[in-house]
């Protein structure tokens, strides 16, 4: 197995290290018309593509999304196949791999099952592996508001990763071609609650603590040349999203933590959840040596938005006299008979959790798509357009960037690829913040943000 991709991604981290300012964003969506407009704005910009699935979408039992991870390996490569999107310019990554899906379980249980979890991405053959075991398992002592001990986490993270080094060679014959990300951000992933002011940061200390004992328990056991394929470390910059509140990167309350990965040899930071962060914000992370910028429910969010302004138009040019696609109700139907995918993350009056399932940043929507009358009512609506061609007055009023691009001559008034457009638009400001597309940003003012 070749790994020009793997080599391409450690050149934008080295370069970002060296003061290129480059990065690289990770688009964790299992999404098809997501991952389309991915395919469409990385060929435009001759660009990587780094795709990353979590513990909880795929693992060695389905996950949420019913794939395996050699299922989504294949699911990966038949759709950038196509779209014409070259396979070696494709890197494949899974994320907060460990113990995570299994905290209730006793700890050696929970490790028995990260294990097989860790050996199953690595024989699909991806190749950008997170390690994190900072979870709390079931049997675990100490205090809960308070970070898994470093010594617990660096040991659970040395045996999943002698796994992975295991499997590979078992795999591939080779000597291992994984690129290892280690660390998390802190407090627990899941998002911002609504009342706090701002997200601190990680503190430096704190990240050099985590890098000290991490390196000391690979040295010291034998792993040195697995340490020296480390490449990233997962912590908070500071930033978050609550349903309707995005908190804002302050590269001031940054800087020691940004300062602090450059006395560690060849390490850049991994930023998660900077989805909804302005395009400068973005770029000041680059710049900021987090290089790699996690994005995944902005994706999806835009996905519902362009769907609905297209249920708008439907409506207003077969009014009630045609047969509407109902694609708003259909979605809200699906996500009603089956609560557990938002149930424990919107609170509030009915009315409230009404207005987060269809408009909440946190986008609990995603996992309802593919759900057999959603889709029918996708279908239903794009049907509906195609056959009755979208006036441009209708375009200009409910998408009026896609208008504008119509007018240019540079997309088409069709359904799929009005959705493309208004999802690329969201992916062009990550690669124009990472440094791999030239087209220039024509960001305004925004008035959506908290921090400074």
């Amino acid at each position: 197995m070749t790994r020009p991709m793997g080599s391409l991604f450690l050149d934008v981290l080295a370069g970002n290290r060296s003061g290129t300012a480059k990065g690289i964003y990770s688009i964790c969506s299992a999404n098809r018309d997501v991952l389309e407009a991915c395919f469409r704005q990385a060929k435009s910009d001759g660009s990587l593509v780094l795709i990353e699935s979590t513990s909880n979408q795929v693992d060695q039992f389905g996950g949420y999304t019913g794939m395996k991870p050699g299922d989504f390996v294949h699911f990966i490569q038949t759709l950038a196949a196509e779209n014409g999107f070259p396979g070696d310019l494709i890197l494949l990554g899974g994320d907060h791999l460990g113990p995570n899906a299994w905290q209730l379980l006793p700890a050696t249980e929970a490790m028995a099952r990260a294990n097989e979890l860790i050996q199953e991405y690595v024989k699909a053959g991806y190749q950008k592996i997170h390690l994190d075991t900072s979870m709390y398992c079931a049997d675990d002592a100490g205090d809960r508001t308070r970070p898994l001990n470093d010594r617990i986490v660096a040991t659970r993270t040395l045996e999943l990763c002698k796994t992975a080094e295991r499997t590979w060679k078992a795999q591939f014959g080779t000597e291992p071609g994984l690129i290892y990300i280690v660390g998390t951000e802190v407090p627990v992933p899941g998002g911002a609650r609504a009342a706090e002011a701002t997200i601190h940061p990680t503190r430096p200390e704190d990240a050099a603590t985590t890098l000290t004992v991490l390196k000391e328990h690979f040295t010291r056991n034998g792993m040195t040349a697995a340490w020296n394929r480390v490449s990233g470390l997962v912590v908070q910059p500071g930033v978050e999203f609550s349903d309707d509140t995005v908190f804002r990167y302050n590269r001031r309350a940054a800087a020691g933590l940004s300062r602090q990965i450059l006395t560690h040899e060849r390490l850049v930071y991994e930023a998660h959840s900077t989805d909804y962060q302005s395009e400068s914000d973005l770029k000041a992370l680059v710049e900021d040596h987090f290089c790699i910028l996690k994005v995944g429910p902005w994706l999806t969010f835009v996905y519902r938005e362009a769907l609905f302004a297209l249920e708008a138009m439907e409506i207003e040019l077969l009014g009630k006299q045609g047969d509407l696609s109902g694609l708003a109700d259909s979605l809200d139907r699906a996500m009603v008979k089956n609560p557990v995918y938002w149930k424990s993350h919107y609170h509030g009056n009915e009315d409230i959790v009404c207005f987060k399932r269809k408009y909440s940043f946190s986008d609990r929507s995603r996992y309802y798509w593919t759900d057999p009358g959603v889709d029918h009512a996708k279908k239903r609506l794009f049907r509906n357009l195609t056959d009755h061609a979208i006036p441009f007055s209708l375009l200009s009023q409910f998408m009026p960037d896609q208008f504008n691009e119509v007018c240019e001559n540079k997309i088409n008034p069709v359904p799929t690829d009005l959705v493309q457009n208004h999802i690329m638009a969201v992916i062009r400001k990550y690669a124009r913040a990472c440094g791999l597309t030239a087209e220039k940003s024509n960001e305004g003012n925004s008035y959506l943000y908290k921090g400074n």
